[in-house]
């Protein structure tokens, strides 16, 4: 019965992403600033425990290795239109298509992969470009929730930190599309 929890783990995570976007964009609850934060870092720590078990038990999955990344991108693609969106932040919308063309046409590219019977894991980059995403979308959630009055200089910091995310993304979606072909060949 175990075996199946990292699994679930990623299927809680896809149906927390809807909640998630209701609650930053739809709500206007005076507090729903602080639930989406508490969605996003309960779907964030379900990535991490899906990963840890599935390790852990030996149960690692196609459907995982497809499904896992995927989820991920969706929450985190979410949060970063929220942010690119929506006071205070409103990153430089550059950040947003970046990351969205790097996550879209990786997910793409691993599903054509997939079907031809190759799969490729995230790798140590990839998982630092995930935390580091997940990192900046709550540190920037929880100033939303709890600061009324933002500075410039956490607004800058915030931007600068956004930046470095594009960078290691993009390092990691070349550094996995070596390894997709290099498997390939």
């Amino acid at each position: 019965m175990h075996k199946y929890i990292p699994n679930a783990c990623t299927i809680l995570r896809f149906l927390l992403v809807p909640v998630f976007v209701y609650f930053l964009f739809t709500c206007r609850a005076e507090n729903s600033a602080l639930i989406s934060l508490i969605i996003f870092m309960v779907a964030s720590f379900t990535d991490y425990i899906d990963g840890y078990l599935a390790r852990k038990w030996e149960v690692i999955s196609d459907f995982g290795k497809i499904m896992d990344p995927l989820a991920d991108k969706l929450l985190v693609l979410s949060a970063l239109i929220g942010l690119t969106w929506l006071e205070p932040f409103r990153l430089p919308i550059v950040i947003l298509i970046v990351i969205f063309i790097r996550e879209v046409g990786i997910t793409i590219l691993r599903e054509v992969f997939h079907k031809k019977g190759i799969v490729v894991a995230a790798d140590k980059l990839g998982k630092l470009k995930t935390v580091m995403q997940m990192a900046g979308i709550i540190f920037a959630l929880a100033i939303m929730a709890f600061v009324p009055d933002v500075s410039a200089k956490v607004i800058l910091g915030t931007r600068i930190w956004f930046w470095l995310v594009v960078f290691i993304t993009l390092i990691s979606g070349l550094n996995y599309l070596k390894a997709l072909f290099k498997k390939e060949a």
